[in-house]
């Protein structure tokens, strides 16, 4: 798992064996952490369960009010999603017939690749306004969106 911060243009993994909604969490966890209180993280994601799961719901019950924004693309909407993008490029880069020993290897190569990548991270410039659109627009453009 990992998100792309859009206003720095880096990459935030987080390497687990499963994508259950505890790995998940902790990776809400770890933005909760690396960003200051008061901040808006705004979350564009699939429509796994572990992202709507009653645990996740529960974790996100305990944040402040508003500070984790979910946008979940429509279903087959992957292509919407940069970190997608970003993992594909990733597996043609570097995952691509190599061999490891363990998963401890595999894990270290990809925190190694992500630290590659944050040397000089690419901003993409959004023409469009996260804070301008509005609930109608959300859903005449198929978004849904939602704090839980």
């Amino acid at each position: 798992m990992a998100g792309i911060d859009l206003l720095t243009g880096e990459a935030i993994p987080l390497v687990s064996e499963s994508h259950k909604s505890s790995d998940f969490i902790n990776l809400l966890k770890k933005l909760d952490n690396k960003y200051p209180e008061g901040d808006v993280i705004r979350i564009i994601c699939d429509n796994h369960s572990a992202h709507k799961s009653k645990e996740t719901k529960n974790y996100l019950a305990t944040c402040p009010e508003g500070r984790f924004i979910f946008v979940f693309t429509p279903t087959h909407g992957s292509w919407l999603n940069m970190i997608e993008s970003f993992f594909s490029k990733m597996t043609k880069q570097m995952l691509k017939g190599i061999r490891v020993k363990s998963k401890e290897e595999l894990a270290d190569r990809i925190y190694l690749y992500f630290e590659e990548v944050n040397r000089e991270p690419v901003v993409y410039h959004w023409t469009y306004k996260m804070d301008e659109i509005s609930q109608d627009e959300a859903v005449k453009a198929g978004i849904k969106s939602n704090a839980n």
